[in-house]
């Protein structure tokens, strides 16, 4: 199967989860061509495992000439599958495609800005030209479902894998940095703070809880101190159990010291990296039920979900974990055997290669 990919790798870490997919299936044989920016810091790698990168992405949204170049590329090695990434990639592939018999691809990340009456949509995932949307989670898989109401349903869910082997790490001395007793519950969020994140519902939750309790909040990333949420905390009795840490260049090493991951988010995501990052190394999660990310977690077998936006629950459940400890050690073991089964990048490659076999068979039929 010759496949040509376009997607932008800018950065090594948050390009491996998809980047792995495409090493993976030129190791298993398929010819793989993969056009992304001549900077990417991937190519290396990628090109160590057998793909054929072209150093080139599209700069603009609509151009003939950025086109031309994909078509050119498709009909010179006759690919028989266009796989896009992004909003460039997908503009200017799709018109690529046109008249050509190789298969058309998308990638969907998130559940939103999809609407079946929006015009703008019929340009990108409503285009009769495509032939399948490579969902990221069944959540984001159900909402493109429901705004397939003038074109045929062609969507398929398969998670960007993660593989535990990817990552080193050592435990950061983050509880003496802190001034926090060893005997204390470490919750960890990682993020740049946006309303999505659900931030203001957490620090809720934490004024809700009993006094007296030895847990504890750090807030990894950019802008979580904001005045909203320091006004909240001043609401309550453990203002200074949350600590801001903003950007770190060791964040891996500060959740691998924490005890839990807490993701309040409230909408827009589908499954976050840095939740998935922190099963690989055995930390488990708590979680809101927000489509997508509801299915990194079997409840009370590696975490715990709370209904978004429901900061009684949320409490309810860091109560719930602070008085059986145990529950600490198994939420990461089974988080990081859950990563290695259902969440492998091993089983998303499977499962591509798979898709690709029925889109070229159905080609031929």
């Amino acid at each position: 199967i010759r496949v040509l990919v376009v997607s932008n790798y800018k950065r090594y870490h948050t390009s491996r989860p998809e980047a792995e997919i495409f090493t993976g299936l030129a190791q298993l044989g398929l010819e793989v061509y993969l056009m992304t920016s001549p900077d990417s810091p991937y190519i290396s790698r990628l090109q160590a495992c057998g793909v054929q990168v072209i150093p080139w992405h599209p700069r603009k949204k609509f151009d003939r000439t950025e086109s031309n170049k994909i078509r050119a590329l498709i009909v010179e090695k006759d690919i028989q599958v266009l796989h896009l990434f992004n909003t460039r990639a997908i503009h200017n592939g799709i018109r690529a495609a046109k008249g050509l018999p190789v298969k058309v691809v998308l990638y969907r990340g998130f559940a939103g800005h999809i609407h079946w009456w929006d015009p703008i949509s019929y340009f990108k995932y409503l285009n009769p030209r495509v032939d399948m949307i490579f969902c990221l989670s069944q959540g984001v898989e159900d909402y493109v479902r429901k705004q397939m109401v003038l074109v045929n349903n062609k969507t398929r869910t398969i998670n960007k894998g993660h593989d535990p082997a990817w990552y080193e790490y050592q435990p950061a001395p983050i509880r003496a940095e802190l001034g926090i007793s060893q005997d204390a519950l470490v919750l960890i969020d990682v993020a740049n703070n946006r309303k999505m994140k659900g931030i203001p519902y957490l620090m809720k939750a934490m004024n809700l809880l009993p006094e007296g309790l030895n847990v504890h909040i750090l807030l990894a990333g950019r802008d979580m101190d904001t005045p909203e949420n320091l006004r909240i905390l001043e609401k309550g009795s453990y203002r200074d159990n949350v600590h801001f840490l903003g950007f770190r260049d060791d964040v891996l090493n500060v959740v691998a010291a924490s005890d839990l991951f807490v993701l309040p988010s409230i909408y827009g995501e589908a499954i976050t990296k840095s939740v998935l990052e922190a099963m690989s190394i055995g930390v488990g999660a708590i979680i809101s039920d927000i489509p997508g990310n509801v299915e990194l977690v079997e409840e009370e077998v590696n975490g715990l979900v709370f209904p978004s936006k429901d900061s009684a629950a949320l409490a309810k459940a860091i109560e719930k974990v602070y008085h059986n400890r145990g529950l600490v050690e198994q939420f990461g073991r089974e988080s990081k055997k859950r990563i290695e089964t259902v969440l492998s990048n091993e089983q998303t490659v499977l499962k591509t290669k798979k898709l690709y076999e029925e889109l070229v068979a159905d080609a031929r039929n």
